[in-house]
């Protein structure tokens, strides 16, 4: 297994940019929503049950 190292570095310190400057003017809850974008790729639906 190679690691390509010059490219998690860089993707690392875009990563750390993006989080200290979207936390410094109060949107890191967007940073967090885009990480969760981008990591989530199988969503499982629950069934709703309706009693009647």
């Amino acid at each position: 297994m190679q690691i390509r190292w010059k490219q998690l570095l860089i993707q690392f310190l875009i990563w750390s940019l993006a989080e200290v400057v979207l936390t410094s003017i109060g949107l890191d809850d967007l940073a967090d929503y885009s990480e969760y974008r981008l990591s989530s790729k199988n969503v499982a639906i629950a069934p709703i049950v309706l009693i009647l």
